[in-house]
């Protein structure tokens, strides 16, 4: 199956769950954070979508208004990060049971400011215009998944690699050290016999010097 067939799989599975919808608005001071928690099952789908809220309709929304956004589970895992944005969605499956945490830290500013932030939060049953965000983030969350198999196959491969070429070096050097033993083993043995045949020798022209044999 498909990354695309996938993410309908996903979205046929959800319809069977009621949907959940909840809707924040806070304020969050330059360089303070803010925390939203939503209770969430474990294998639900759950979409957030959240922006600063423009102070000045109809005029661009000031540089000053961004901040940096994660979303952890009560385990502490990283569901979503963005760094200095001023809007975003998020869409995952949760892994577990349990508090779902979306922290916003607001950016430091000179003089500190104080600005809203929106926080629209959905879980279960998936509205058509979060569709398209859920299958992008399945998309991106499946070619993560992959490229991570993938580096670790090839970490394996690597290791392998490794290891068969280490075997080869050990073998080679098993085959120079019993050449190399059994060398010195025939030397040792000429020398011995060559030893034992000269004492051989020396004692029997000693003896015969002597006319005892």
């Amino acid at each position: 199956m498909g990354p695309e067939g996938y993410a309908l799989y996903l979205l046929l599975i959800l319809a069977i769950f009621s949907t959940q919808i909840h809707s924040f608005r806070f304020n969050v001071e330059s360089g303070s954070t803010k925390c939203i928690s939503e209770d969430i099952k474990g294998g639900a789908m759950t979409v957030g979508k959240y922006h600063a809220i423009n102070p000045h309709e109809g005029h661009p929304l000031p540089d000053t208004h961004t901040f940096i956004i994660q979303v952890t589970s009560t385990y502490g895992n990283s569901y979503h990060y963005a760094s200095y944005v001023s809007e975003g969605t998020f869409a995952f499956q949760t892994a577990e049971s349990g508090d779902y945490t979306a922290c916003f830290y607001a950016a430091d500013n000179s003089p500190p400011i104080t600005f809203p932030i929106e926080l629209e939060w959905k879980s279960g049953v998936l509205t058509k215009d979060m569709a398209s965000v859920v299958k992008k983030d399945s998309v991106e969350a499946m070619e993560s998944q992959l490229r991570n198999m993938y580096l670790t196959v090839f970490d394996i491969q690597s290791e392998m690699q490794y290891l068969r070429e280490r075997e080869e070096e050990m073998q080679e050097l098993n085959r120079s050290t019993n050449s190399s033993m059994g060398w010195l083993s025939g030397v040792s043995i000429i020398v011995v016999l060559s030893v034992a045949g000269m004492q051989y020798w020396h004692l029997k022209t000693y003896f015969q010097k002597k006319k005892l044999i």
